[in-house]
């Protein structure tokens, strides 16, 4: 990966892709066993379980293995292992008929599509609540509000110092005319004779000789278990409007681009007014900086020198991110394209407390677009010089040749 952008560097390309997409085989492989894959047994308390997932999915977290193409389907397989076993009634459905349960996958025609867990919810415990929601009855399910996801641009100096921001979005919030139930009166509104007012309803459905109970939302009142008979002017009766809300947050040093932050409480509020606002996600695209390129925490830049700048050496002093001035001493008789390796002046490694990346220097020969006439008469007579110095030229093209093979 280093050696791959060096040499984009050196051509001249400027980098813009950080990551790589996974590349999968033909074929699906047969699932393993769910116990097998947390590495427990299957007296396993919840406990046991919980502390399987948490440390092998620190372990196998795609943040944390940037060049394994498995990574992701590895931490989809543990992901699904946790979310079936830590469920003690569809615990109980597996540890009776393994993978092969009557109806098929309870997730769907499509299986476990994974969740995007950030990485610090692995430390506090932020990924209990996301897998509770796939086999929760539609009471706890359908009155939990939307999540949203903005993006968000950060200037690349944040990724060194850190930054406390805000943004501002609209939300869907609870109206504050009717204070979210929609109706104008207190008897505004009358229990929906669907679902008895419960706000959801139980389908029944034969598979096989089994017997299967589908909860879901209303479909009349959505879910609130309410049929609004006199609608409030500013919702029209929804119980939610748009409002403006403006949301702080803080970015810390080393944060890569993609990373999601997550603002509980922060999205959409529920149809229902008894239910629980959603998560506002605000994933982070970082700006450019004017000539570094970033690989993680290592910083890479290409260095622009004249003949002699390279033929003698020199001393060169650049600002630098840190607000301390970057010193990039070039040794006498260097060549293009080689590099030159500042240890610890580079991004800060997340989690890592004071230990920094690198900055890798790319030494390159820049050769004047226009001479002067006494420019040429003085580089003719260098040339003159050095070829007297010099091998012959096959002698030359050898010696380099074996150079590079050795190296």
């Amino acid at each position: 990966m280093h050696i791959v952008r060096l040499l984009r560097l050196l051509s001249g390309e400027r980098l813009i892709g950080l990551g790589q997409e996974p590349c999968y085989g033909e074929g699906m492989p047969e699932k393993r066993d769910y116990y097998e894959v947390l590495g427990i047994g299957k007296a396993a308390t919840d406990s046991d379980i919980k502390k399987a997932f948490r440390s092998l999915a620190r372990k196998f977290h795609p943040d944390k293995n940037p060049d394994d193409p498995e990574a992701e389907m590895n931490f989809k397989e543990l992901q699904e292992a946790y979310t079936i076993l830590s469920n003690p009634e569809e615990r109980g459905k597996y540890d009776m008929f393994g993978h092969d349960r009557p109806g098929g996958s309870p997730f769907g025609p499509r299986g476990f599509q994974g969740v995007n867990i950030n990485f610090d919810d692995l430390f506090g415990g932020g990924f209990e609540s996301i897998f509770s929601q796939f086999f929760g009855d539609s009471a706890s399910s359908s009155s939990r509000g939307s999540d949203l996801l903005v993006r968000h641009s950060i200037p690349f100096q944040a990724v060194m110092d850190g930054i406390d921001d805000e943004l501002e979005i609209d939300v869907l919030r609870d109206c504050t005319g009717c204070g979210g139930s929609g109706s104008n009166s207190d008897d505004g509104a009358r229990p929906c004779p669907s679902c008895d007012g419960r706000g959801r309803i139980d389908e029944i459905s034969m598979i096989g000789p089994f017997r299967q109970r589908v909860r879901k939302e209303c479909p009349s009142c959505r879910g609130s278990g309410r049929l609004v008979t006199d609608p409030c002017g500013d919702c029209r009766g929804e119980g939610r409007a748009y409002q403006a809300i403006r949301v702080k947050f803080s970015v810390h040093p080393g944060v890569g681009p993609g990373t999601r932050l997550r603002m509980r409480g922060q999205g959409e509020a529920a149809s229902s007014n008894r239910g629980h606002t959603g998560d506002l996600y605000i994933e982070l695209e970082v700006g450019t900086h004017p000539w570094f390129e970033r690989d993680g925490s290592d910083l890479l830049m290409a260095l622009p020198l004249s003949y002699a700048d390279l033929a003698l050496g020199t001393s060169i002093e650049i600002p630098h991110i840190d607000a301390d001035d970057l010193r990039i001493k070039v040794p006498s008789g260097s060549k293009p394209g080689e590099t030159i390796t500042i240890s610890g002046r580079g991004l800060p490694r997340p989690r890592a407390n004071s230990r920094r990346g690198s900055v890798t220097v790319v030494l390159k020969l820049e050769v004047p677009r226009k001479t002067s006439r006494t420019m040429r008469k003085r580089l003719n007579e260098m040339r003159d010089d050095m070829e007297d110095e010099l091998d012959v030229l096959e002698d030359r093209i050898k010696k380099e040749a074996m150079s590079r093979r050795r190296g």
